[in-house]
């Protein structure tokens, strides 16, 4: 996250650590699957392509990081039920 300009995004959602993680692959690029962003895009052991915070509380730490507060928003989306089962009342 030090060595060149990076992109930022703060991602919020069921399980939204363990979707990106899985999205991203294992951590070296040779030992990643393929479709993923490691696995398709990474090819160096020493240099990581992509991070994500591997806990809620990394989360907060590393977005701290680049965020003030009250730069990162939540928010109420429209799509909601057509991306989460909501009918019990909490996304599943």
């Amino acid at each position: 996250m030090t060595s060149s300009p990076v992109l930022v995004l703060a991602i919020r959602g069921n399980s939204a650590i363990a979707v990106c993680r899985k999205m991203m692959g294992a951590t070296f690029g040779s030992n990643a699957d393929a479709g993923t962003i490691r696995g398709d895009f990474g090819v160096s052991n020493s240099f990581n392509l992509i991070h994500g915070s591997d806990s809620a509380e990394a989360a907060e730490r590393e977005l701290g990081l680049f965020f003030n507060d009250g730069e990162v928003l939540s928010y109420d989306r429209a799509v909601e039920g057509w991306i989460y089962d909501m009918s019990g009342g909490d996304p599943e």
